[in-house]
């Protein structure tokens, strides 16, 4: 178990990330291929599709075994600790298993924008990313991808990348396949969308399991990396950071996974409660999902995370 006050000692230019060490014995690229030999008959996420990848079968997130990307950059509108001065070092990959009737990014995700990419490549954007100075390398939505991405790694890390792997995820993961990523991720990044399975099962898919497959996913992720606080210059280099987008008419249950959080992770984990939801892909066409939140809404999930005793709050006002 990590403590706070490791993430809080952390030196920034000291920092090896985990990977490293695994490139040099090996174990990178073994487990790289490991989950490549599971698109076989695909169980990579929760949905357990069983499709046929390697031969070219696309699974109920849209993907075959050819990695699609649909941009990589600096970002500068992820959370302050990632980005710094440089930008997070953003690959946004095509697809995704959770599919939300909301999603902001949809043509990516549903609409299948993006373009054929080779492991080559892919880690030819680690290193790019790196070498005009990024602070991490942030894959996101990377679920789907997770065996390219593993195998990228090991090809970046013999060439020389040295950042922290940020895995940015709508927390709907399976424990297995994280444990084959102990060691390879420096920051998890995971959603916690919602509290009831009804509500997931509506809104993203039929994702009845949702709840349960996050919070299992939670405690893997944490277990690993501890809670997540910036370094001395400011910037994060390990642990876990929850987000949570507040949807109107308390649709996510966000008092009760504040709750939840507060019970089952230390009091200092690190949660961004974010106000930003508009109503995108077919939002409009569910009522409740046809507004933005109000700053009622707002209120109720800070007051509801201070009353928890939630210490490590960022707020997107």
């Amino acid at each position: 178990m990590h403590s706070k006050s490791d993430a809080r000692s952390m030196k920034g230019p000291s920092y090896e990330p985990g990977y490293l060490k695994l490139h040099r014995s090996g174990e990178l690229k073994r487990r790289g291929q490991i989950l490549w030999q599971m698109m076989d008959i695909c169980r990579l996420c929760p949905r357990e599709c069983e499709t046929k990848r390697l031969e070219d079968q696309k699974g109920d997130c849209g993907s075959t075994s050819q990695l699609e990307v649909a941009s990589f950059h600096p970002h500068f509108g992820e959370e302050e600790p990632l980005v710094g001065d440089g930008g997070s070092g953003t690959i946004f990959m095509t697809h995704c298993s959770l599919r939300c009737v909301y999603c902001i990014n949809w043509q990516i995700s549903m609409g299948g924008e993006g373009r054929p990419r080779s492991i080559d490549e892919l880690a030819r954007m680690m290193l790019r990313l790196q070498s005009i100075g990024c602070k991490n390398i942030n894959v996101v939505t990377p679920t789907h991808y997770v065996p390219h991405i593993v195998l990228a790694l090991d090809k970046a890390a013999g060439q020389g990348l040295r950042l922290p792997l940020v895995y940015n995820t709508s927390g709907y993961e399976k424990t297995q396949i994280l444990k084959l990523l102990d060691g390879v991720v420096d920051i998890y990044l995971p959603d916690f969308k919602y509290f009831e399975g009804d509500m997931a099962a509506k809104y993203s898919s039929d994702a009845r399991d949702y709840p349960d497959r996050a919070k299992a996913a939670l405690l893997e992720m944490h277990r690993q990396v501890g809670t997540a606080h910036p370094a001395d210059d400011g910037l994060m280099y390990k642990g876990l950071m929850i987000r949570h987008l507040i949807l109107p008419h308390n649709i996510s249950g966000t008092d009760r996974i504040i709750a939840w959080i507060a019970r089952h992770l230390p009091r200092d984990t690190y949660l961004h409660l974010m106000s930003q939801y508009s109503p995108s892909y077919h939002a409009r066409e569910y009522p409740k999902l046809s507004r933005r939140i109000t700053y009622g809404e707002l209120n109720q999930a800070i007051q509801a995370a201070r009353q928890k005793g939630l210490s490590n709050l960022n707020v997107q006002q």
